[in-house]
């Protein structure tokens, strides 16, 4: 979940390694630290606790110039939160390392080697990790078989750059678990976690695949497999324009985000929707013929994508009448679980490197899946990569941590498979027809959602002093429930919890008292007498409540309960349409709380270790 940038070049690196860990910031901002080998060959080292604007300002007037060098930002997982434990880390004056991942064996390995005689100066996994490669350099005499040796040693994962300070025209590169990706340029390479720290100096990229060791200087790429063969990595061309990461006229790039839906999701749809049906080949060339065979659908995912996926499981069994599950990655991964005849297993990720998730489909390609589709925003990720089928949901670049477009654009992605699969099976053709018609108004439903945003940020207001929130929501409109309580307490560090609301009668009564406000979310369907019932529950005991509502389901405003009206929209993309308001809420009360939106504290965008 950290964030590294490395070069070798022919010119001073300093500004590229600030920029890309500046474009990395979502990965990890509790620390970083940047080293830099200079003409004279010594090596100089910042670092700092806080974020990359904090390592900016304690790099002006100092010396580092210098054309080979490593950075890294970081999200604390051995060690407190401190400048001893933020990276780059040094060896003896003559290793310097970054590392992502978590090293599962590094007691024993400390242990080993302070008994040989090294003196740590942190606490952590890394520094067990860079003392190991020192030690193997001893016995190699050689960097890059020193590493080679070192990772057949370790227990975990890793993405990690290494390099000698009196070799510096050379870093040696492995992978195991964590993405790194190298950027080719003319006379100078790079290696960073993701494509998008090095778009301003290169669009030629090669992935390294699980396992691999590479060898970067100026002139040349070499990888490794991990036999220690040498091999040959696809090189591939991004089209992704730089300038996609600034906030514009809003004042936080998740404010930014939200508002960019309407248009993230034309996107999404664009190309691959027709007036009745949808294009055969949008999760793949061989896609159709797959589907027909599809019996059962696996959704695995974590966090904001498997509140998607748990949408998904009521769409496919309603309108393309195949039965679904929907687990958490990190406990699918863990039991032993029943595989369906003929299953589709659904892995739906916004970065395509979320470690559980990852790990899950390397292990399902085991247990007899028919095949594989990716849900993914990040091309050539590991998730896609690796998966049979893929689908692109094109949000584009998603900086805050809290998930919003990203989300949207996955329930259209899944409710375009659910109109394939049932295209694919036959299923009735007006109810194909109704999921394209639904899906098509779905950009213009949202910009009436987003015109509630002045509304909604008065109604923050109420919420200043609020630590505990329960959301409420039936059917379909459950898992936009569990999205909204996620989303308060991602960013305004309020205690939220969702629930079906038929389950309040079951415990959750029990909490309801005027200093807890109640969230409901109440589109006009055939759920909506039952959810009004669940209602008058709250109300009968002393409950506050904000009810999203369809503007016909005929709620009324008093002082027990606020409405805010949503625009009518078809039952379909529904659940869709009243994510926005949520979203909207959460980040007014955010403002208010006065916290960091974009980067809410112990958080992270892309959740590359366990």
């Amino acid at each position: 979940m950290c964030g590294i940038v490395g070069a070798v070049a022919q010119r001073d690196v300093k500004d590229i390694l600030l920029e890309g860990l500046r474009r990395l910031e979502y990965r990890g901002y509790d620390s970083a630290g940047i080293a830099v080998v200079d003409k004279k060959g010594e090596l100089n080292r910042i670092r700092k606790v806080g974020n990359v604007a904090e390592l900016r300002d304690a790099c002006q007037g100092q010396d580092l110039s210098g054309a080979t060098g490593i950075a890294h930002t970081r999200w604390a997982t051995h060690g407190g939160v401190t400048e001893q434990n933020a990276h780059p880390h040094v060896s003896e004056g003559k290793l310097v390392i970054v590392h992502n991942g978590i090293i599962e064996n590094h007691a024993e390995l400390r242990q080993l080697l302070e008994s040989k005689g090294y003196t740590f100066t942190s606490d952590t996994d890394t520094e067990v990790m860079l003392h190991q490669i020192h030690e193997d350099l001893k016995q190699t005499g050689d960097l890059l078989k020193a590493v080679q040796t070192t990772v057949k040693k370790l227990h975990g994962a890793y993405g990690t750059v290494v390099y000698e300070v009196n070799n510096p025209e050379r870093l040696i590169v492995a992978r195991s678990g964590s993405p790194l990706v190298i950027g080719l340029g003319i006379g100078e390479n790079f290696v960073a976690s993701d494509q998008f720290s090095l778009q301003p100096v290169t669009n030629r990229f090669q992935y390294l695949e699980e396992g691999d060791i590479a060898e970067l200087t100026r002139e040349q790429v070499r990888v490794f497999d991990p036999t220690g063969k040498e091999v040959e990595r696809d090189q591939f061309e991004s089209d992704i324009s730089h300038e996609s990461d600034g906030k514009g006229e809003y004042r936080h790039h998740m404010l930014k985000e939200i508002h960019e839906q309407p248009t993230a999701i034309r996107n999404t749809l664009q190309d691959r929707i027709l007036e009745l049906t949808i294009v055969d080949s949008v999760f793949g060339e061989d896609a159709s013929a797959l589907l027909k065979k599809v019996e059962h659908v696996q959704i695995v995912a974590c966090g904001t994508s498997y509140h998607s996926g748990l949408v998904a499981r009521y769409w496919l069994e309603q309108y393309a009448n195949v039965s679904c599950s929907v687990e958490i990655a990190s406990e699918i991964r863990y039991r032993k679980s029943f595989v369906h005849k003929n299953a589709l297993f659904v892995t739906i990720s916004q970065s395509g490197e979320t470690a559980d998730t990852l790990a899950a489909l390397r292990l399902a390609k085991s247990q007899g899946y028919m095949t594989s589709l990716a849900i993914c925003n990040v091309p050539n990720s590991s998730l896609v990569r690796e998966s049979d089928l893929c689908f692109m949901t094109k949000a584009g670049a998603e900086i805050g941590v809290a998930s919003t477009k990203a989300f949207t654009t996955q329930l259209v992605g899944l409710l375009m498979l659910v109109a394939a699969l049932g295209q694919s099976k036959g299923i009735a053709a007006n109810v194909i027809k109704q999921i394209t018609n639904a899906l098509h108004s779905l950009p213009s439903k949202i910009e009436e959602s987003l015109a509630l945003s002045d509304e909604i940020e008065k109604l923050a207001e109420e919420f200043a002093d609020k630590q505990h929130s329960l959301f409420l929501g039936r059917g379909e409109q459950y898992p936009i429930a569990m999205e909204g309580a996620l989303k308060l307490k991602e960013i305004s560090y309020i205690h939220a919890e969702a629930y079906a609301a038929g389950e309040l009668k079951h415990g959750p009564l029990a909490l309801i008292d005027a200093d807890m406000p109640i969230i409901v979310v109440a589109p006009n369907n055939e759920l909506l007498e039952k959810l009004k019932s669940n209602v008058e529950e709250v109300r009968a005991r002393g409950g506050i409540l904000y009810v999203f509502a369809d503007k016909h389901a005929q709620f009324e405003s008093d002082e027990t309960m606020r409405v805010i009206d949503v625009p009518n929209t078809d039952d379909i993309i529904a659940p869709i349409v009243y994510t926005i308001p949520l979203q909207l809420l959460s980040y007014y009360v955010a403002i208010i709380k006065g916290t960091d939106v974009d980067q809410p504290r112990n958080l992270a965008k892309s959740v590359t270790v366990e």
